[in-house]
């Protein structure tokens, strides 16, 4: 094999998902496409990483030249909610479903002794001044149903202990033990988002 195409497929293949035999149907449908479809994949992806960063407030990935992304400007947001979630795709799970319309905050991650992930590793230096700063009144956890996101959750609120005024809430019913935001549907997550319960 061409060591190009095999340095591409094994690209491909790191990526969520993927695999290697993912890898394969990827790269060669993009070098057999006549459309220009690979070239302009290649541009906006190049777009994509000199121009999209996270945003210093919440860590949505927004335009590196805009000083907070359009969920943290949005002023009809701005309702005293805080939901605490894991990545990017929990945030654009919730919002498709509709079923938030606060502000986020993405901490990036999950506790783990065992892959190593610590507190420091987290976006959550920022929260208290979020609280004061913004009037946050009630932080929602939508984090994963499993022991890490149980962890971080109890290490979140204990962090948090001087926010007396802050009220815990976590999602209730419709998300199993184990489960990930990414894979309940729209009806689910409204369940889970209007029968959350203090923490």
């Amino acid at each position: 094999m061409n060591p190009k195409i095999e340095k591409l497929i094994k690209l491909f293949a790191k990526l969520p998902r993927v695999g290697t035999r993912g890898g394969q149907r990827i790269a060669l449908h993009l070098l057999q496409d006549k459309t220009g479809r690979a070239s302009a994949i290649s541009a906006a992806l190049i777009d994509a990483t000199e121009n999209i960063a996270p945003c210093p407030n919440c860590g949505v990935l927004t335009d590196r030249a805009a000083d907070m992304c359009e969920y943290c400007r949005d002023a009809m947001r701005a309702n005293g909610q805080l939901c605490i979630v894991r990545d990017l795709s929990d945030v654009w799970t919730l919002e498709k479903s509709s079923v938030f319309h606060g502000r986020y905050h993405i901490i990036g991650g999950l506790l783990s002794g065992a892959s190593g992930i610590l507190p420091q590793d987290l976006n959550i230096s920022n929260l208290g001044r979020r609280i004061s700063d913004e009037g946050i009144h009630e932080i929602i956890f939508a984090l994963p149903n499993t022991v890490e996101g149980k962890t971080t959750q109890h290490y979140i609120m204990s962090a948090l202990g001087d926010a007396a005024s802050v009220a815990f809430t976590e999602l209730a019913s419709g998300v199993p033990l184990g489960g990930d935001l990414d894979y309940l549907d729209d009806g689910t997550l409204t369940l889970a988002f209007g029968g959350r319960k203090s923490l």
